[in-house]
């Protein structure tokens, strides 16, 4: 729906995850990992590749909520940072796509820095006069939300999507506060200035590619 035909070319194809912490819960992180590659067959949760929207070149980052709800580990993170480098090396926009519930608690820290990390990319493309439109889907949570999905050159977000730090099951359970009527929504957020415009899954290419036009890239 969003790459012209044919165009996408993908990168980092062969990242996997490792298990530094050597890490269980209800199961061994390892057995989760090959069951989600199994289930969907992505080596993790983030895909990276150049394309083309309505002829224009881009690098593009996708997570996928069905690879354990799109969280980011070490190589999510990595694909996102390469995906920034790639696209101020190339002199072309960088645009994202996050449906995510945040940073991977299997991989502790390592999966924390990860916010940095993109973050530094992030600031070196728009140090390079580099554009970045991150597309945010629903849900876009947790440290994915706290890190490069914000930083946007422009942010778009889709209808209706949740978007916010932590949802507001976490914020019940934690400090007990009800949130009112359709906050944390894209709406909510465009209304307070937290994204910039709310666009159909349907209009986005044709959206994404008006707006590389409109930033001169």
């Amino acid at each position: 729906m969003l790459c012209d035909e044919g165009s996408f070319e993908e990168l980092l194809a062969d990242y996997t995850p490792a298990d530094p912490l050597n890490f269980t819960d209800s199961k061994p992180y390892k057995v989760r990992l090959r069951e989600y590659q199994k289930k969907t067959d992505l080596a993790d949760a983030a895909v990276i590749g150049k394309a083309y929207i309505r002829g224009r070149p881009i690098v593009l980052g996708v997570l996928d909520p069905d690879f354990m709800m799109g969280s980011m580990g070490s190589v999510v993170g990595e694909k996102i940072a390469v995906a920034a480098e790639t696209a101020l090396e190339m002199e072309i926009p960088l645009i994202t796509v996050s449906c995510s519930g945040g940073a991977r608690m299997q991989e502790g820290v390592l999966s924390l820095s990860q916010m940095a990390k993109t973050s530094a990319a992030l600031a070196r493309l728009k140090d390079g006069n580099g554009l970045f439109i991150s597309v945010l889907a629903d849900p876009t949570t947790g440290g994915v939300a706290a890190s490069f999905a914000m930083l946007g050159d422009i942010i778009v977000a889709e209808p209706g999507a949740l978007i916010g730090f932590a949802g507001p099951r976490t914020i019940w359970h934690t400090i007990k506060v009800e949130l009112p009527e359709g906050f944390q929504r894209a709406e909510f957020l465009l209304e307070h200035g937290f994204v910039d415009m709310i666009i159909p899954r349907a209009e986005l290419r044709s959206e994404l590619a008006r707006l590389i036009d409109y930033c001169g890239k």
